[in-house]
């Protein structure tokens, strides 16, 4: 083994050590814990070369090293594959998602299930919308004179909407509705079936304009992307387990999660289904954001990336097994959108 390769073992194994237990690790526990090889002057040089390279430092309080942003970085980068999740944990993760009963209850239970498997906080994006395309319009008579409209997209979501026509209308005319409008919006994406909507009202038969024109400026609504709709995050408690982990401020990173905009930022990014993303401290853009570590990830089918999802923490994070159950899920997330 080269001397830069056993350096690196000795950094995972200080990274292992303050993982878990986060206390500093000195070189005497390095060597009791970790079978490495070498004494532990050996170790102790390693250590002193290590930290030369702003790999790891001092905190002023200990004798033990912690790693640094660069440390996790280079550790992260190392990191010869992604850890496979047990058959258990996989069967656990497709039972508890395969129960969704639509899209937001997919994302719901996503979140949720992300901050469980993590211990962190798991944070989802909405199918962006204008990438998302129609795959049925229902249109149901509730009343005589009032329909409710039933938009289903690719990416699984279902957006119901109230039409008051003002008139009554019989099932005959229901049905013309209903093939006029699929027929100028299914497959079609949301920006390109919004203008097609649109038009449809001065193309038709006069029996039928007034109430075609009450239901499509009702069905334009929502085939605008809506923003605010944009984020779901799970398990926010958990960064208040230990406020210690953030020397800035565990305020501002609650803020910059609220605020949500910083978030999707950082989960826009995450445009492959299969490459999974790790921002460590300083290489978060955002202020805010510095003391914290994102990983994530596409979710979609190939060649459709409907959105990004991952978990926010501290630096001080399981890297591997959280990448790993942040791919699983969105896998599964995927899977689960593509089909219906």
């Amino acid at each position: 083994m080269s001397a830069d390769d056993r350096r690196f073992e000795v950094l995972r194994a200080i990274v292992a050590d303050y993982v878990s237990t986060h206390e500093p690790v000195g070189s005497k526990a390095l060597v009791e814990r970790h079978n490495l090889g070498v004494s532990s002057a050996t170790v102790r040089n390693d250590m002193v070369a290590l930290e030369d390279d702003g790999l790891i430092t001092q905190p002023h309080t200990s004798a033990g090293r912690v790693p640094t942003d660069k440390g996790y970085r280079l550790f992260v980068d190392r990191l010869s594959e992604v850890k496979p999740l047990s058959g258990a944990e996989r069967r656990a993760i497709q039972s508890f998602l395969d129960g969704a009963l639509d899209l937001d209850d997919v994302l719901r239970r996503s979140v949720r299930l992300l901050a469980q498997l993590t211990r962190q906080v798991a944070v989802v994006q909405y199918p962006t919308l204008t990438r998302a395309t129609v795959r049925h319009l229902e249109i149901v008579k509730i009343t005589p004179a009032r329909l409710m409209l039933v938009l289903i997209t690719d990416t699984g979501r279902v957006d119901q909407r109230m039409v008051d026509l003002g008139d009554v209308i019989d099932d005959e005319d229901v049905a013309r509705l209903r093939a006029l409008l699929n027929s100028a919006m299914i497959e079609q994406r949301l920006p390109e079936a919004s203008a097609s909507v649109a038009e449809l009202p001065e193309r038709a038969a006069p029996d039928l304009r007034e109430v075609l024109t009450r239901v499509c400026s009702v069905l334009i609504e929502s085939l605008v992307d809506h923003p605010e709709e944009r984020l779901l995050l799970g398990g926010t408690a958990n960064l208040t387990r230990n406020v210690s982990d953030f020397p800035g401020s565990l305020r501002q990173v609650l803020e910059a999660l609220e605020e949500q905009v910083v978030v999707l930022r950082l989960l826009a990014a995450a445009r492959d289904p299969g490459t999974v993303l790790v921002r460590i401290g300083v290489e978060n853009e955002a202020m805010e954001m510095r003391d914290t570590s994102v990983v994530s990830v596409g979710y979609g089918s190939p060649g459709n990336v409907f959105g990004g999802i991952g978990v926010v923490g501290p630096t001080r994070m399981d890297y591997p097994g959280t990448m790993a159950a942040v791919r699983a899920v969105a896998a599964y997330v995927g899977e689960i959108l593509a089909g219906r």
